[in-house]
């Protein structure tokens, strides 16, 4: 069965997105992640995302694979990446939470939106906002 990742809202180490990277990880190494989410890996967020934290995609997507908690394979990425502290959070969060919203993706989240049917959504204002309702879960 395919499945979707987690909610980008989910926090590991005050961090959004940090579980639903490590989620697509894990569901496509069981064959089990949607299509949908194939193309993106180690891209888009995820790839800002290990950007910011200074480590390696394909690092980290073998940190994931070798087992442990999201809270373990955040340490890991403190110890090999660089450390991030409240506002490092804070920057981050405000960022990727309101990716979308009036800034140069605008034009790719309204197409996101067109291709799912979402186009008439306008309170889908961010790309959080439209996984949230493309996926099925509540905004």
């Amino acid at each position: 069965m395919q499945q979707r990742p987690v909610s980008a809202f989910i926090k590991v180490g005050g961090l959004f997105f940090f579980a639903r990277t490590l989620d697509k990880i894990r569901l496509h190494a069981r064959a089990a992640l949607h299509p949908d989410h194939h193309e993106y890996r180690g891209k888009g967020f995820d790839g800002r995302l290990c950007r910011f934290l200074r480590v390696d995609y394909e690092a980290l997507k073998q940190r994931v694979l070798a087992g442990g908690t999201d809270e373990e394979i955040f340490a890991w990425c403190q110890q090999h990446g660089r450390g991030i502290d409240e506002l490092d959070a804070l920057v981050w969060n405000a960022f990727a939470s309101k990716r979308g919203w009036r800034d140069e993706a605008t034009t790719a989240l309204e197409q996101n939106k067109a291709g799912s049917g979402l186009a008439h959504r306008t309170d889908l204002l961010t790309f959080f906002d439209y996984y949230e309702v493309d996926e099925g879960r509540a905004p």
